[in-house]
């Protein structure tokens, strides 16, 4: 499959753009024209568009334990589902202070699970909705010694109440598999990475 190529100052035509919220996030009411597959530009449409900071996410992994760690808390967007204590990995906000993102993932972990990581490699960077938000998410994998890990974390000033499990990782692409737990785009999209690449990664980093 060959993807078409369009480029952004030619291809898209900017008639407004006006910032009417912001607060944690900022919503922009976009009016602009684009490039049709079929040749010509489209009329004008509207769009309003979530501006967020980039973020970051780590599957935390033990190979000598052959276990991960799983975080779970409340959230806010899952109100109409079941259950809005949403299992997760550890994820994070970009602050724009200057921090790496692998700088970013290492706070992130320490302050949501309580370890600290003795390696970690970006996987892969995705836009979380682009339909409706500029986010940009990068995921890392991350190894840790999970022997002892376990407990209540997060920053009780941003308002965090974070518990840590940890899942042996059988029982953990069993759950991705029946799909039955697991709502968060992040942590599926790195289930299943994970599924796709455990064996090259135990033996990567196993007894290291």
């Amino acid at each position: 499959m060959q993807q078409t190529i369009f480029n952004q100052q030619q291809d898209v035509e900017l008639v407004s753009r006006e910032m009417v919220y912001k607060s944690f996030t900022q919503i922009d009411v976009v009016k602009l024209k684009h490039r049709l597959f079929a040749g010509g530009m489209s009329p004008i449409i509207q769009r309003e568009l979530v501006i967020k900071p980039e973020a970051i996410g780590v599957f935390i992994y033990d190979p000598n334990l052959d276990a991960v760690l799983l975080i779970e808390q409340f959230r806010v967007g899952a109100l109409s589902h079941p259950n809005p204590w949403q299992l997760e990995i550890v994820a994070g906000l970009v602050d724009g202070h200057g921090e790496s993102l692998e700088d970013v993932a290492k706070r992130e972990v320490l302050e949501e699970a309580g370890v600290e990581l003795s390696r970690l490699e970006k996987v892969m960077t995705f836009l979380l909705s682009p339909g409706g938000s500029n986010e940009k998410f990068t995921l890392f994998v991350g190894q840790a010694d999970l022997r002892q890990a376990g407990g209540v974390f997060g920053l009780p000033e941003e308002g965090e109440d974070i518990k840590v499990s940890i899942v042996s990782a059988t029982d953990f692409v069993d759950l991705l598999a029946k799909n039955s737990m697991l709502w968060n785009a992040p942590l599926l999209i790195a289930g299943q990475w994970f599924a796709l690449n455990k064996t090259l990664l135990q033996s990567k980093w196993q007894n290291c």
